[in-house]
């Protein structure tokens, strides 16, 4: 599957942005935020890209960055929040406040979100607290990407997880190791110093 699409971007509308690229213009949805961070009409852009399929539809959605499509897929992790949701909600409300408002669970300023009510607010952070994969300030080792994704998904907080998973490369001396040198024996120690350090 394609991760991203880069080409001349022809027009920007609410809720759309047109890419040109090899001869075919692309209609793809996008939230407000994108829209804002890539380049005027005119310019080459990359849009990062996810494919939406259902049996009676194929819709594209796009973002400014990696990251801003890791939260849009956080957020459809949650019961009852689709695509079409997930971009309202995103062009309602920046990602740092969005962490804020999951963080201190503040069902109030949720459920003021676009299509947004109380309870899927409380879904929301039932789901999604303390585990956005982009948070506030939040400056994850991608080389360990996937150790901390592993620890979220056993439950851990993910500011925490980074912070273990930092602390124990450091104590290993591989703090800088880069994204393309897998070592499965490294993994298995940074794992488990770090389920140490947060069941401390």
């Amino acid at each position: 599957m394609f991760n991203s699409l880069s080409g001349r971007i022809t027009a920007k509308r609410d809720g759309s942005l047109y890419l040109e690229s090899a001869g075919i213009e692309w209609d793809i949805v996008a939230p407000a935020s994108a829209l804002a961070a890539l380049p005027p009409v005119g310019s080459v852009a990359r849009v990062y890209i996810y494919l939406h399929h259902r049996e009676d539809q194929v819709r594209l959605f796009g973002f400014s960055s990696a990251l801003e499509r890791a939260l849009f897929l956080d957020l459809l992790k949650v019961e009852g929040v689709g695509p079409k949701q997930a971009v309202k909600i995103m062009s309602g409300i920046s990602p740092e406040l969005l962490a804020s408002a999951l963080d201190n669970g503040d069902v109030e300023a949720l459920s003021r979100l676009p299509g947004l009510g109380v309870k899927t607010a409380q879904k929301m952070i039932l789901a999604l607290r303390g585990k956005l994969t982009r948070e506030a300030g939040e400056d994850q080792p991608q080389a360990y990407a996937d150790i901390v994704n592993a620890l979220v998904e056993m439950g851990f907080e993910r500011r925490l997880a980074v912070e273990a998973v930092r602390a124990s490369a450091a104590e290993l001396g591989r703090e800088g190791l880069p994204e393309t040198d897998a070592d499965p024996e490294l993994e298995k120690e940074l794992m488990r110093l770090s389920i140490v350090r947060l069941s401390r």
